[in-house]
């Protein structure tokens, strides 16, 4: 049945491969796609790993810089990095020149060299790249792993396909143990409760910033909606406090420049002054636009009070203990189902209804500083890593 299933996955991913090309072609002048599509569709400029190192893969920005801990413990030379966006490649180019975008299933057969270890985080279920890695000798382990309260019963529905998936993965460390219930019953084995990554290591600040007189908010990692909302918020505020400076910080680069537009108009039409954070690295103005990658941790250092994006629309929430660990106050949306065990983790959120927003900000003074209760225990990944690189010692 597993050569069965192989043989017909392999060739509906090459079918489907072939008949995609000429609207990857088309996407591919997009300036969100112009670097992943032609390395991961078409291996421009994509050279295969070096072979006998340890592979880490990892899908969003958050999710590159949450290995960090794991990737410190590692000899650069040993390191292999993969990714599948733009925002992930710019993180883990950062740890070593063995980093690539992940080729598309199908094209693994002519990519892929043999490893000690592959490391996949969170939710990365792509059969061929466990499958292929195995058969070459990889050690293979699911890390991070997670089922959220909205994703697991769309799990259950390909749990045939999941339980093929789980056939070639060797260990699965879970955030939570209703994680690892859940996990278990898609066919994970040899699962472990570590608690999240994120968690582990929180990364700290680059540089050390000037704090602004007065009160200093910070609208992060927002999405398409939420800056709307958060610069109401803030004009009622400000109305309110008079001397009181918003840092509005878009979760996505491609949406910078509307994001920029939207606070250029809503700043004209409130009589409030607005500046990019990539011209001026000073706060000055009623209204920052951050415009660059990388400053976030910075920013919380020196923040006040956090509105935490991604969780006013259903997107699933970031992660709120990297301004938790500064004891900024934090409010956030009601749709953090994708971080429910970090929200636990951290006490001191206050959770609204986005239409209750401006009404809670402006209660700020009731708020409570956060902190993290909750740490992380990586040492059983950290084994499972050493006893692959000794085995053949």
């Amino acid at each position: 049945m597993d050569k069965i299933f192989f043989f017909f996955y392999s060739l509906l991913s090459f079918l489907i491969y072939f008949l995609a090309i000429p609207f990857l072609f088309l996407f591919s002048f997009k300036t969100k796609y112009r670097r992943s599509i032609p390395a991961r569709f078409f291996l421009w400029k994509n050279k295969p790993f070096k072979p006998n190192g340890v592979w880490f893969h990892s899908c969003s920005f958050g999710e590159a810089k949450a290995i960090k801990p794991l990737v410190d413990a590692l000899p650069e030379e040993l390191l292999r990095m993969s990714t599948t966006t733009q925002t992930g490649f710019d993180a883990i180019r950062d740890y070593t020149q063995e980093s690539r975008y992940l080729p598309f299933e199908p094209l693994l057969f002519f990519w892929m060299r043999p490893q000690k270890v592959l490391l996949v985080m969170e939710a990365e279920f792509w059969y061929l790249l466990f499958a292929l890695a195995k058969r070459k000798g990889a050690k293979t382990l699911l890390i991070n792993a997670r089922m959220s309260d909205r994703s697991f019963p769309k799990y259950q529905k390909m749990a045939w396909l999941y339980r093929q998936i789980f056939k070639h993965i060797d260990e699965v460390y879970a955030q939570t143990y209703e994680d690892k219930a859940r996990l278990e019953s898609l066919g994970a084995k040899n699962v472990t409760v570590t608690g999240n990554i994120k968690l582990s290591k929180l990364p700290s600040p680059t540089k050390q910033l000037v704090k602004p007189e007065g009160l200093l908010l910070c609208g992060a990692s927002t999405h398409d909606g939420e800056e709307s909302l958060i610069l109401e918020a803030y004009a009622a505020l400000k109305q309110q406090e008079g001397n009181v400076r918003l840092l509005l910080v878009p979760r996505h680069p491609e949406r910078f420049r509307k994001v920029v537009q939207m606070a250029e108009a809503f700043a004209k039409a409130h009589g409030l002054s607005m500046q990019k954070y990539s011209e001026n690295k000073t706060i000055e103005s009623d209204i920052v636009v951050v415009d660059l990658l990388g400053e976030l941790v910075n920013l919380y250092a020196i923040s006040d009070i956090v509105i935490l994006g991604g969780a006013f629309e259903p997107i699933g929430g970031h992660n709120a203990a990297e301004a938790a660990q500064f004891g900024c106050k934090i409010i956030s949306g009601k749709h953090y189902f994708n971080q429910k065990d970090i929200f636990e983790a951290v006490e001191g959120i206050a959770v609204v209804e986005a239409f209750n927003l401006s009404r809670r900000l402006l209660q700020h003074a009731v708020l409570k500083p956060t902190h993290i209760k909750i740490r992380t225990n990586i040492a059983p990944i950290y084994k499972s890593i050493e006893d692959a690189l000794t085995k053949d010692m």
